[in-house]
This record gives C-alpha cells, sequence and structure tokens, in this order.
C-alpha cells in the first residue's frame, strides 16, 4: 500500500505493539519509495510513550510534516507546556508562533501548530491562519481530520503550501458549519457536511492566512 499511495499519514492515536511496528515500518517504506509523510503525534506529551515514539518517527527523517497541538508540538521539544489528553491545557498566541518555528529546525520538516491560530512554518518563513471556529474545541476527532487533509494535499503540493492550505479549508468549512449548527453534535455533521460542499471559489474569498515575521 505504502508504494501506491502518493502521501502517507501517520496518527499514533492508537498505540500497541503491533501499531507501534507498522508505524516505523511504513516510515521506512515510505522514506525507500520517497513518499511524503505527515506525523500527527496525537497526545504526545501526555504518557512518555507517545513521546518517546514521535520523537524516534521524526528521527527517522522522512516526516515532510509535523502536525499538533501547542501541547504536543511543546511536549517534543521538552517544553514544559503540558497536555490533556489530546487537548493542550494553555495555548498563547506569540509562543505558538516561535514553538512553530523552533520545531521546524529542530526536526528540519514544516510544522503546523494548531490552536485559536494555526501556525505553519518551515523554519525560515511562518505563515498564520485566522479560519477556523471554538466550536472545533468542542468536537472530538478534528484535529486528526486536518491531519487526513493534509495528507491528501501534501500529495500534490508542497509540505508547506498542503499544510496551510489544509488548514484554510478546515477552518473555512468550520466556519460555514458554524452558520448552520451551534450545538456540538449537528455541528460536527455540518462540518463534514461543508468540507464536501466546499468550492475553490469560497475558500479563496474566505481564507484568512498571514505571512508573519518571524
Amino acid at each position: 500500500m505504502i508504494r501506491i499511495a502518493d502521501s502517507i499519514v501517520i496518527n499514533i492515536g492508537t498505540l500497541d505493539r503491533h501499531w507501534i511496528q507498522s508505524m516505523f515500518k511504513a516510515v521506512e517504506l515510505a522514506s525507500e519509495y520517497k513518499k511524503p509523510v505527515v506525523l500527527d503525534p496525537v497526545g504526545a506529551g501526555a504518557t512518555k510513550l507517545r513521546t518517546e515514539v514521535s520523537l524516534k518517527i521524526l528521527a527517522s527523517d522522512a516526516i515532510s510534516v509535523l502536525k499538533g497541538n501547542f501541547g504536543e508540538i511543546s511536549a517534543l521539544l521538552g517544553e514544559h507546556g503540558k497536555t490533556r489528553g489530546v487537548d493542550s491545557v494553555a495555548y498563547e498566541e506569540e509562543k505558538a508562533k516561535e514553538i512553530a518555528i523552533k520545531a521546524a529546525e529542530e526536526f528540519s520538516t514544516v510544522v503546523a501548530v494548531t490552536g485559536k491560530v494555526d501556525y505553519v512554518s518551515d523554519g525560515t518563513s511562518v505563515y498564520a491562519i485566522y479560519n477556523g471556529h471554538e466550536m472545533l474545541g468542542k468536537v472530538t476527532g478534528t484535529g486528526c481530520m486536518v491531519s487526513a487533509i493534509t495528507g491528501a494535499f501534501l500529495a500534490v503540493e508542497t509540505p508547506l503550501n498542503a499544510s496551510i492550505s489544509a488548514l484554510v479549508v478546515f477552518g473555512v468549512a468550520a466556519e460555514k458549519a458554524y452558520e448552520e449548527a451551534k450545538a456540538p453534535g449537528s455541528f460536527h455533521v455540518k462540518l463534514y457536511d461543508n468540507l464536501y460542499t466546499l468550492t475553490p471559489e469560497e475558500v479563496e474569498r474566505l481564507a484568512r492566512v498571514v505571512k508573519v515575521e518571524p
């Protein structure tokens, strides 16, 4: 499957011996076949195992995009950000920008740090994405959805452009979903619907992306 795929997404949400071995093998094969890889270090910082597995995968130098929330990326850098489950306890906008840059430099990859404002950096340039809605924080699995969309875009775009585009598209879909549904259950359904019906014209019109100073 790795050989015929155009991109790979490694999500460490489910960890046991079998899945860990499978993830390492997938990364090894992705490197062999020169396939771009997204790593979603779900819950890094919440447990020692999750942090160690994520760092070992990053050490392969096969990761094209590292996408996580503030707490997860901070933990991989050895920072003191705390993670509870898959949600970061604290999110500081300016600090998130710094974390994105630092992680991109440390791991030599494009890094997307998600939060109230999303930041994407390749270590040289930094982009802030202001699309999205706070209701996303009340729905489980949205981070994993972003990783999957990033992987889809990575099949046809550069890591930097794929990361920015995925966050913009997902954020715009969330904004439109909230216009139609004000509670988590119905919002979740409308989020899927709007991802399906969203047009390129809507994305271009509603995108809020700014290149910021490092």
